[in-house]
C-alpha cells in the first residue's frame, strides 16, 4: 500500500520529474492540455504526481505565461432563478474545455467597479458580467484602467464597443411571441419589464413594442417592476390592473419567467382572475418552474448551450464581435 503524502513537505516538480524518470521540462508538459507529449510520459507524470501528493501552481502558471484559463463571472440577481441555471451551464461547459471559474458578487452598481478590480487582481483572462447593476461609464472606467484584459457582457446587451455581447437575440424573440399573441386573436398587450435603470439593458421591451405596432398598429402599456423578483411582479400587476384603464389587458409579457410568475399568482391570487381565460401571461428563459403544472407557461427558451460555447470560442480567440443566437418558442397553457 503506498504511503500518504506528508501534507507538511512541499512537493516540486523536480520531485516528480525524479520520480517519473523524465525532465522538469516534461512534467510542466504533462499538465497542459495541448502540449506535445508522448502518452507514455504523461502517464508517468501523472501517476508519479498523484503518490506524492503534487499538484502545479496555476498562479505561477499564468506568470509565465501571462495567461491563467481563469474566468470571472461577476453578477448579482440572485432572486431570479434563471441566473442558477445559467451559472451551472456557463461552469460545467467552461470546465469541460479546461477552463476554471471566479464567481464574484455584486450587490449593487457601486459595487461594479470593486467587482472588477477584483477580477483584475486575481490575473483571470476575462470577466464576465452576468448581472443587471453595472453601466457603460463603470465599463469604460474599467477599460481605461485596463483592469481587466477582456469583458464579455452575457444575456445582456451593451453599447460598450469595447466590450462584447453574447446572448439571446431579443428582437427576433420579441418578434416570435407577438406574432403567436396576433394569431390567438390578443389584442390589448400590456408588457411588464424589470428595472427601468441605465444599466446594460435587455431589448425585449422595445422589440415587442415595435412588432406589436408592425402587425397590429396598436400601442403597449408597460410597466415597470423594482426587481426582478417574485414579489415586486405581484406588486406591480396588481397596481396595472387597479389603476385606472379604459380596457384591461388580454395578455401580460414579461420580459422574464420570475417575473411572469408573479404576475400568474397576482392575477389568480390577489385580483381573483383566470389565466389565461381572462387574461393570457408569456415569459422568457424557460425555468424549470414555468414547466410545473401550477404554471405551465408559454415562454421562450434561451439558447444557453450555444451561449456558453460561444465564451469559449471567444476565450479561445477563436471569435470576435457580438454574437446573438437565435432560441426557442414555448408554447405550452398559459396563452
Amino acid at each position: 500500500m503506498d504511503k500518504l503524502p506528508d501534507p507538511e513537505v512541499s512537493v516540486t516538480a523536480d520531485d516528480v520529474a525524479a520520480a517519473a524518470g523524465v525532465s522538469r521540462w516534461t512534467v510542466a508538459r504533462a499538465f497542459k492540455k495541448d502540449a506535445s507529449i508522448s502518452p507514455g510520459s504523461r502517464d508517468r507524470v501523472l501517476t508519479a504526481a498523484r503518490r506524492l501528493g503534487y499538484a502545479p501552481d496555476l498562479l505561477a502558471a499564468s506568470l509565465a505565461s501571462d495567461r491563467s484559463n481563469l474566468v470571472a463571472l461577476i453578477t448579482n440577481d440572485f432572486n431570479n432563478p434563471h441566473k442558477l441555471v445559467l451559472l451551472e451551464r456557463l461552469t460545467r461547459i467552461l470546465s469541460g474545455h479546461g477552463w476554471a471559474t471566479l464567481l464574484i458578487h455584486m450587490s449593487d452598481s457601486d459595487d461594479a467597479s470593486a467587482a472588477l478590480l477584483a477580477a483584475s487582481q486575481r490575473r483571470v483572462d476575462a470577466a464576465v458580467l452576468i448581472g443587471t447593476r453595472f453601466d457603460d461609464s463603470v465599463l469604460d472606467t474599467a477599460l481605461g484602467a485596463r483592469r481587466v484584459k477582456k469583458l464579455v457582457v452575457f444575456a445582456r446587451y451593451s453599447q460598450n464597443p469595447n466590450t462584447l455581447t453574447i446572448a439571446c437575440d431579443d428582437i427576433l424573440a420579441m418578434g416570435r411571441i407577438a406574432d403567436h399573441l396576433v394569431e390567438r386573436g390578443y389584442r390589448r398587450p400590456a408588457f411588464l419589464a424589470g428595472p427601468d435603470t441605465q444599466s446594460a439593458k435587455l431589448h425585449r421591451k422595445s422589440a415587442f413594442i415595435e412588432h406589436w405596432r408592425s402587425r397590429t398598429g396598436g400601442d403597449v402599456a408597460t410597466v415597470h417592476a423594482e426587481a426582478y423578483d417574485f414579489g415586486a411582479a405581484i406588486e406591480a400587476v396588481s397596481l396595472l390592473f387597479t389603476g385606472a384603464m379604459e380596457s384591461r389587458p388580454d395578455v401580460l409579457v414579461c420580459e422574464n419567467d420570475i417575473l411572469a410568475i408573479g404576475a400568474m399568482d397576482a392575477l389568480r391570487y390577489r385580483l381573483g382572475l383566470k389565466v389565461p381565460e381572462d387574461v393570457a401571461v408569456t415569459g422568457f428563459d424557460d425555468i424549470p418552474l414555468s414547466l410545473s403544472p401550477a404554471y405551465r407557461l408559454t415562454t421562450y427558451r434561451q439558447p444557453i448551450t450555444q451561449m456558453a460555447e460561444a465564451l469559449f470560442d471567444v476565450l479561445e480567440g477563436k471569435r470576435e464581435g457580438d454574437v446573438l443566437l437565435p432560441g426557442q418558442f414555448i408554447a405550452r397553457d398559459t396563452a
